[in-house]
């Protein structure tokens, strides 16, 4: 079993969840619960899970990525001269 972001290596969940009182609302509610689920990487993860990719393909798309940031980290750079 691989480790992902909301399953720890134990097999033990830690999906994100929330407690309300009763003087909560639903909306408060709802964003703290999207904020966890965002901060937990559940559904970028679930995006890339949804197709198989080969490893080649994982490899390409890591290189290009770094590249895309090391462009950004030069041009940002060159601006603060």
């Amino acid at each position: 079993m691989r480790a992902t972001p909301w399953r720890l290596p134990g097999g033990e969940q830690n999906l994100p969840g929330i407690v309300l009182n009763d003087n909560d609302h639903f909306d408060f509610a709802l964003r703290k619960f999207k904020k966890q689920v965002e901060k937990a990487g559940i559904l970028s993860e679930l995006k890339k899970r949804q197709h198989y990719e080969k490893p080649s393909v994982q490899k390409k798309k890591k290189e290009a990525a770094a590249r895309k940031r090391a462009v950004k980290k030069f041009r940002k750079m060159n601006l603060n001269r």
